[in-house]
């Protein structure tokens, strides 16, 4: 059964856009971004993996810093909150024993019965089928989505940020030396009243073109 409307989903997934002027003003509320910092952690993920951090930047200095390496864009420093998802360069035989032993805890599953999928993750870490990174990065945008999707709907605006410099960012929040590179930013808060862009019609090719029925 459906716990919110079909129209409530529409409305508010027509409602969101790509923010391009925030309020600096306006701060999203501690209890909202609370929830949209679960949302991020509820991300599903391939084997249910997780590789990757969420970076939430709100000190203002580090902030401007970014708009720099960020060709100018200012919702960096206007925003309430920045989110960098940044993806694990670390995946090892370490990092997959602590995933299987969270789910033997988190689930009550003796570590034995979980051989099987050990194998299977551990298999795909030494030999991928495809860069590692790659794949990291599509769980990341994955993510990213999810974030957006459970912004909108509870009333807070996004815009997701490819226009920025990688190294740059990892270089000023330190996360070479965390084992994480940068992948993509999200910037959140709430849109300026004069942001002509509010405003603006969605310009999308009909269901018939976009959707293939088999």
């Amino acid at each position: 059964m459906s716990t919110i409307t079909r129209q409530t989903l529409l409305d508010q997934l027509t409602w969101r856009y790509a923010t391009k002027k925030f309020d600096p003003a306006k701060k999203i509320p501690l209890d909202v971004w609370d929830m949209l910092e679960e949302s991020l952690v509820l991300s599903p993920s391939s084997f249910g993996l997780q590789p990757y951090k969420f970076v939430i930047i709100t000190n203002q200095e580090i902030k401007k810093k970014l708009v720099e390496h960020s060709y100018g864009q200012t919702q960096l420093k206007d925003s309430s909150h920045v989110v960098v998802f940044a993806i694990r360069t670390d995946l090892d035989m370490k990092y997959v024993d602590k995933y299987i032993n969270l789910i033997s805890t988190v689930r009550g599953a003796p570590l034995e019965a979980l051989n099987g999928f050990k194998d299977v993750l551990l298999g795909f870490i030494k030999n991928p089928p495809f860069n590692l990174k790659v794949w990291a990065a599509r769980q990341a945008y994955i993510a990213l989505g999810n974030f957006m999707d459970a912004a909108a709907l509870l009333g807070v605006d996004t815009c997701p940020m490819e226009g920025i410099v990688p190294p740059k960012y990892d270089e000023i929040l330190g996360l070479a030396s965390q084992n994480l590179a940068t992948v993509v930013v999200a910037t959140a808060g709430y849109r300026a009243a004069d942001d002509q862009y509010a405003s603006l019609k969605k310009v999308r090719f009909d269901r018939n073109d976009l959707i293939v029925r088999v």
